[in-house]
């Protein structure tokens, strides 16, 4: 028995358990979704919070992604056109502003972040994800608790916390290498970069004080079954 345990230990989250989701374990997010033949352990503590689809890229069209589901060569196609992974100034200004104000945001009311990354991916559970991991358990917890009340830029905040702690583990190899024949539909998380100028100023904990897309609407209630389903889907 104590064998038996330890190797199901061992293989826990990896390619070779046929009970729990890797991809879920690994990346926070699965195609899909509750639909999945593999179980999803969703966190009950955890250092990082998701927040799901919250950066709008102006420009993704999700509903001409959708569209392209059907083969993969369009999707390849599609990627190239919608030119992922390569940015011009208007957009990494866009992209910039959005970073900041979140990270200074959460940081200023929750604690304390290590690490924020935004996802470059269009798959419809990976677009605009943000994983935002703190320093200490407590302030994630917090941190999802008052998100899930709040809206940005028009939307509800859906916020989770998630089983990503390496990100490492989560990043597509093969993108940061240039070479990722799946293009935008991978599975593992292609991480849209924020400006050098940005990323010295934020990790140095420097703040600003200005406008905040935050709390622009009441706080929502909502239902979280289908109700919160469809609302995800009407934001495109």
């Amino acid at each position: 028995l104590s064998l038996m345990a330890e190797y199901l230990a061992s293989i826990f989250g990896t390619e070779k358990d046929k009970v729990n989701c890797s991809f879920y374990f690994k990346i926070g997010a699965c195609r899909h979704g509750d639909k999945c033949s593999r179980i999803h352990n969703r966190p009950t503590f955890s250092q990082t919070i998701l927040l799901q689809n919250l950066y709008q890229n102006p420009k993704m069209d999700i509903h001409r992604a959708e569209a392209a589901l059907w083969s993969f060569r369009l999707l390849q196609l599609l990627s190239k056109k919608l030119n992922l992974g390569v940015t011009d100034s208007h957009e990494q200004q866009h992209f910039d502003e959005f970073f900041e104000e979140i990270f200074d945001e959460v940081e200023d009311k929750y604690g304390e972040i290590e690490e924020m990354n935004v996802c470059d991916n269009i798959g419809e559970h990976m677009i605009g994800n943000v994983y935002i991991k703190f320093k200490r358990e407590e302030d994630a917890e917090r941190a999802v608790k008052d998100l899930n009340t709040r809206w940005f830029g028009g939307m509800p905040i859906y916020a989770e916390l998630s089983p990503v702690t390496d990100f490492r583990e989560a990043c597509c190899r093969q993108y940061e290498m240039g070479d990722c024949g799946k293009g935008g539909f991978c599975n593992f998380m292609h991480l849209k970069p924020i400006s050098r100028e940005l990323r010295r100023r934020l990790y140095g904990r420097r703040k600003r004080a200005g406008f905040s897309s935050f709390d622009r609407f009441p706080e929502r209630r909502r239902s979280r079954s289908r109700g919160r389903e469809r609302d995800r889907r009407s934001r495109y």
